[in-house]
């Protein structure tokens, strides 16, 4: 479809006439002095999840612009391509539909009914390895959108998890963390799921040929048993051992593949129910998205928020806080959502881009990085927003800890803000430095499920903005068609033709 890009707007110069008027000089407490409603109006409950923008750097002019950028990039119709199954993943001619994954059996798509009988059979295959008691031990074998996204939610609803099995994911191609994972395990209690849509991928496939031999070696002898994998090349599973396969689309993206048969393991880690919880939870989300007019839609509000941040504040990076331990791998997922989505230098149509895209996504619990890195958010020459995420439930029955956790949190967010001013100087907090704060009832499968697809939307809406291809992976090939060349040269020692520096540092390497 065709969208004018952002820069080419007259929404654009206006916000760029507003940054250099008002926007720059913009603080936070003399916004708060000046408006006893500014939390209200820029508070929001969407589909559990709360979010406050109130310690943003917004004012309501800001956002209105910013919301006549979204009505003239088109956002809202691109947005509607996007449920209707249009092929808005212009580069690879793909539809974008994980959205459908989540969505209620007997949708109005022609998919839908292969969506809910790969669904079906894979929650009872879940159900039957939970039940299963001689399988204390399953582990996920892959890399990317096969690896972070189950990672991220088993840690996060690890409350849930059904007792007597541990899980342990495998992705990197060094043999230390596989190694360190099989020293532990038996072959007779062990489950390995092999997670790669082509069944080729270098990373998953080493692994998965080690984790076999493993297991022959060590005297198991029923691949079919303790092999699965999701995947729709069958066939190469067949010539694998492999007998139980569960596939998906491709028009379902790596990093939003969690909902689909990649995300087998949590349904085995907090069982069918559960997984349904997750996947209804972000249907609410999507809901919201699809339907709720933009000043109201919590996801497009944020994206709008990271283009003013990006483009107009000129700020490169967000940090994540999540204060709830459970969510300590959140960071990493979103890192691979956002960064992998739009860090992109060309729009649609190929066309090198005049201004900054995706910004560097970083971050870790609360309250661990207040004793690493909060140091820089405060007093650090850059200016760094930061998204706390809180919990008001907590799964656990200490007493004391998690209202300290909060304070903690809420602490930090208004530090940021008021500052300290101190004429010494080394005691000086400027202050106005912005954050968003989330807030969960519960750390639940629906909240959780709620969160990240609120962050894919969100992410969506900044890259439709800047009128690039969110959808589109391309710049992770090039790494991994020179690693098979170098990997050939290593065992060769063949050098020639390579740069001086590759080829010292291979020769130095062998």
């Amino acid at each position: 479809m065709s969208r004018p890009r952002c820069d080419k707007t007259a929404a654009w110069r206006r916000l760029q006439d507003h940054y250099r008027a008002a926007g720059a000089a913009f603080d936070l407490r003399a916004a708060f002095a000046a408006d006893a409603q500014r939390f209200a109006h820029f508070s929001q409950q969407a589909p559990h999840v709360f979010a406050d923008l109130s310690k943003s750097l917004l004012d309501e002019q800001t956002e209105q612009l910013l919301l006549g950028l979204a009505q003239e990039t088109r956002l809202e119709a691109h947005r509607d391509a996007m449920f209707a199954g249009e092929r808005i993943n212009n580069t690879e001619n793909r539809a974008v539909k994980h959205w459908l994954l989540r969505a209620p059996r007997n949708a109005a798509d022609p998919d839908s009914v292969a969506v809910h009988e790969t669904l079906d059979a894979m929650l009872a295959f879940a159900e039957q390895v939970r039940a299963d008691p001689t399988i204390t031990d399953v582990v996920n074998i892959g890399i990317g959108g096969s690896d972070l996204g189950p990672q991220m939610a088993v840690a996060a609803l690890q409350g849930q998890v059904t007792p007597g099995k541990r899980f342990h994911f495998v992705s990197n191609i060094d043999g230390h963390e596989l190694a360190a994972v099989l020293r532990d395990l038996k072959p007779q209690g062990t489950l390995f799921l092999v997670a790669s849509k082509t069944f080729t991928t270098l990373e998953t496939m080493t692994n998965a040929r080690s984790a076999k031999h493993w297991f022959e070696q060590q005297g198991g002898s029923d691949i079919a048993r303790h092999f699965a994998a999701l995947t729709t090349n069958v066939d190469a599973a067949r010539q694998f051992g492999i007998t139980t396969t569960f596939g998906f689309w491709d028009w379902v993206g790596g990093r939003y593949s969690l909902w689909s048969a990649i995300g087998l393991p949590i349904a085995v880690a907090i069982g069918a129910q559960g997984f349904r919880d997750l996947l209804a939870g972000a249907h609410a989300m999507d809901e919201h998205f699809r339907t709720a007019p933009l000043p109201q839609n919590l996801p497009a509000r944020l994206g709008l928020l990271d283009v003013w941040y990006r483009n107009f504040h000129g700020f490169t990076s967000r940090s994540i806080a999540p204060y709830h331990s459970a969510l300590r791998r959140l960071p990493a997922y979103l890192q691979q959502l956002e960064m992998e989505s739009n860090g992109k230098s060309v729009d649609a149509q190929g066309r090198p881009l005049a201004f900054g895209t995706s910004p560097v996504l970083w971050g870790e619990p609360g309250t661990n990085g207040q004793h690493a890195y909060f140091q820089m958010l405060h007093q650090g020459t850059d200016r760094v927003p930061v998204e706390f995420i809180a919990v008001r439930q907590p799964s656990h029955s200490l007493p004391g800890h998690h209202q300290l956790l909060l304070a903690n949190a809420l602490a930090q967010a208004q530090a940021l803000m008021q500052g300290k001013p101190d004429a010494a100087g080394h005691r000086n907090f400027s202050g106005n430095r912005p954050s968003t704060f989330f807030v969960l009832e519960e750390l639940t499968p629906a909240t959780l499920g709620a969160l990240l697809a609120l962050h894919e939307h969100r992410v969506f809406t900044s890259g439709s903005v800047w009128g690039i291809d969110s959808f589109d992976q391309w710049g992770v090939e090039l790494g991994k068609v020179l690693a098979t060349d170098i990997a050939r040269r290593l065992a060769a020692g063949d050098v020639e033709g390579l740069d001086a520096s590759t080829a010292g540092l291979l020769d130095r390497l062998r």
